[in-house]
């Protein structure tokens, strides 16, 4: 990778891992919920397995979709139902008694919830294509890298937000609300990539 390619890489990056979408609506939802300690492991899970996908993309995936187009298609309306039906479950989350009711997603489940994330496989795929053109090892790297560490404050700052917003959640009608709308805002995430 060419150093006139790291910052805005790292730009990129930064605006991308920051800017609202099914992880980070999930996260701020897991931090009002549960706080920002027990989304520790979701949090987890978003940074390793997203920068594993950057990985596993640059190595190959990104030759595949090129090589048979319907391949992305396919997997690209696979994921956007998976988050409809994501965006209904938490619209119609019940107010629970004590936070034990609510189960934030596990390091498991949310490095592999990056697979069918269509905002991570779009960052992926451009990252990839446009910051890595000479196709190295390093380059790949480099990328996966950069984006585990702007990954890091970008969970945080929004779990830590959602944990903020707990605050003024001591009545049901204020829980039902706030699932509604973060139910909302994860299916108005959708639509650009629609």
């Amino acid at each position: 990778m060419d150093l006139y390619q790291w910052w805005p890489l790292v730009m990129f990056a930064f605006v991308s891992t920051f800017s609202p979408g099914p992880n980070n609506i999930m996260l701020m939802t897991s931090g009002a919920n549960v706080g920002f300690k027990r989304t520790i492991p979701h949090m987890a899970g978003v940074t390793f397995g997203f920068s594993i996908m950057i990985i596993l993309v640059g190595i190959g995936l990104l030759g595949v979709f090129q090589q048979y187009p319907v391949v992305q298609q396919i997997l690209h309306w696979i994921c956007l139902s998976y988050l409809v039906y994501l965006a209904v479950k938490i619209c119609l989350a019940k107010p629970s008694k004590s936070d034990t009711a609510y189960k934030p997603m596990t390091f498991l489940s949310a490095a592999m919830f990056q697979w069918v994330n269509p905002k991570g496989w779009s960052m992926a795929l451009t990252a990839v294509s446009v910051y890595n053109d000479s196709t190295s090892w390093v380059g790949l790297s480099v990328i996966a890298v950069v984006f585990a560490m702007v990954n890091v404050p970008s969970v945080s700052v929004w779990t830590a937000a959602g944990k903020q917003l707990s605050r003024w959640m001591n009545a049901p009608k204020y829980v039902r609300w706030f699932n509604g709308a973060m139910g909302g805002l994860l299916l108005l995430s959708v639509v650009p990539m629609l």
